[in-house]
């Protein structure tokens, strides 16, 4: 492999160590965003909203707080959490808490990938630029040749330039086919915050004046 990627370095030159770079950089985000996507963001949302239920319809908040608490950690029971603690208030506070702890929770779904896209540009863009240079040296040198060896300093040229496209494309696509899946999934974890926070919500104030519990026991259980 080794040899391999030396004799790949010998034919396109040095655009691909800045498209190498681009590649390594870009793994460890994909590998970072999957473990914040598929691992840590991982929670079971009919669970929390079946065991929420029970204790909203009971007006028990101070049992919800501590039935939200005792759930894997996750933006969706965070962001829930922040709208029991102040459910006892006016549903424009309620709301207002809810959307502050969205503000936190969202931006760490989405950080990072984006850098995927321009990276996969650039990627493109380095490909061509090492191209264009390996095209213009090959021209260069066979105007120079002798003409029986033209023919053969073209064809070597040319499949050395095409080195820098090949490795460009093929780690851009790559790179675009990673940022679709993220940004599916990214997208999939914010219906699923905005449609639980929208049902939690519903289902409190529809039973508030059910409600126990003093905002300071619910301050107590933040």
């Amino acid at each position: 492999m080794i040899s391999f990627f030396q004799e790949e370095y010998h034919h396109g030159g040095w655009p691909l160590i800045p498209i190498a770079l681009l590649f390594l950089v870009s793994m460890a985000i994909i590998a970072e965003r999957f473990i914040a996507l598929y691992i840590l963001s991982l929670e079971n949302k009919d669970g929390i909203l079946r065991g929420l239920q029970g204790h909203i319809l009971r007006g028990d908040i101070p049992a919800a707080i501590r039935f939200v608490d005792a759930q894997r950690s996750g933006p969706l029971s965070r962001i829930i959490k922040a709208g029991l603690v102040r459910v006892n208030k006016d549903e424009k506070e309620v709301q207002a808490a809810l959307d502050e702890a969205s503000l936190r929770e969202v931006p760490y779904l989405e950080k990072r990938t984006g850098y995927l896209a321009v990276f996969s540009n650039a990627t493109t863009l380095v490909g061509l630029l090492g191209t264009i240079i390996g095209m213009i040296k090959c021209f260069a040198a066979a105007a120079h040749a002798d003409p029986s060896d033209k023919a053969t300093m073209l064809a070597a040229g040319i499949a050395e330039a095409m080195t820098c496209t090949k490795w460009g494309l093929g780690v851009a696509i790559l790179l675009l086919i990673v940022y679709a899946f993220l940004q599916a999934r990214t997208q999939q974890l914010i219906d699923r915050i905005n449609e639980t926070v929208v049902s939690v919500l519903s289902l409190a104030l529809a039973n508030k004046s059910a409600l126990k519990g003093s905002n300071d026991e619910a301050a107590k259980a933040k």
